[in-house]
């Protein structure tokens, strides 16, 4: 998470109290300054990250053609901004991470997870085409590691789907998963959006693969 620079508290808390500024006061500039600084360490450069390999698809299943339309999301998560929340702290406010970036903006990711996913049971097709299929929307609510205190975060993510066939939606569901995060910092909150995509991904293929779909004809 973005960290204080404990080192640099330490020299500053062994200075001579004659020094006459309050210990206090040297904290919350330190906080401060290092702010702006986070991931693994202050100096780490930029760091990109993605959803890593895609986990085992299992025995493929069989669906019917489908349409998936690229994911849409909000402005606050169309970039590769990765974001987080401090919930311990004030749950309505978000930040990000300034050294650390996803390698493109969370829902291309997903985007590519789902396609992959649904590829394996049955053919994917795209908006554009002509073929009559059902047609899958996604729309990204949420993407972002949430700190629970300073030393523990998971990751959340949270879409709505809809489903319609022949301009007629058929169903509507939101999802959302979470997964814990190893560490309190974006490789850890990397890993558990990682994980939290992936059962994300998992259960929306069930839900469909539970809708009454007609092959194209």
């Amino acid at each position: 998470m973005p960290h204080m620079n404990f080192e640099a508290l330490r020299r500053l808390r062994s200075l001579p109290r004659r020094c006459g500024f309050p210990f206090v006061m040297i904290a919350l500039t330190v906080a401060a300054l290092s702010g702006c600084a986070s991931g693994p360490s202050a100096s780490a450069s930029n760091i990109r990250y993605d959803l890593g390999a895609p986990p085992d698809i299992g025995t493929p299943g069989t669906l019917p053609p489908v349409k998936v339309v690229g994911i849409s999301a909000p402005r606050d998560l169309d970039s590769d901004a990765f974001v987080y929340r401090l919930q311990y702290a004030d749950a309505q406010r978000t930040g990000v991470y300034s050294n650390s970036h996803w390698t493109m903006p969370p829902a291309h990711l997903l985007t590519q997870r789902l396609r992959a996913a649904l590829a394996a049971r049955g053919p994917v097709l795209t908006g554009a085409d002509t073929v009559r299929a059902p047609l899958l929307e996604v729309e990204l609510i949420g993407f972002e590691q949430v700190f629970d205190a300073p030393s523990e975060s998971h990751g959340v993510v949270s879409v709505r789907a809809t489903l319609s066939q022949q301009g007629r939606v058929i169903a509507q569901r939101t999802f959302m998963t979470r997964a814990p995060a190893s560490t309190a910092d974006a490789a850890g909150g990397a890993q558990a959006l990682a994980a939290a995509s992936d059962e994300l991904i998992a259960q929306m293929t069930a839900w469909l693969g539970a809708q009454p779909l007609v092959a194209s004809q």
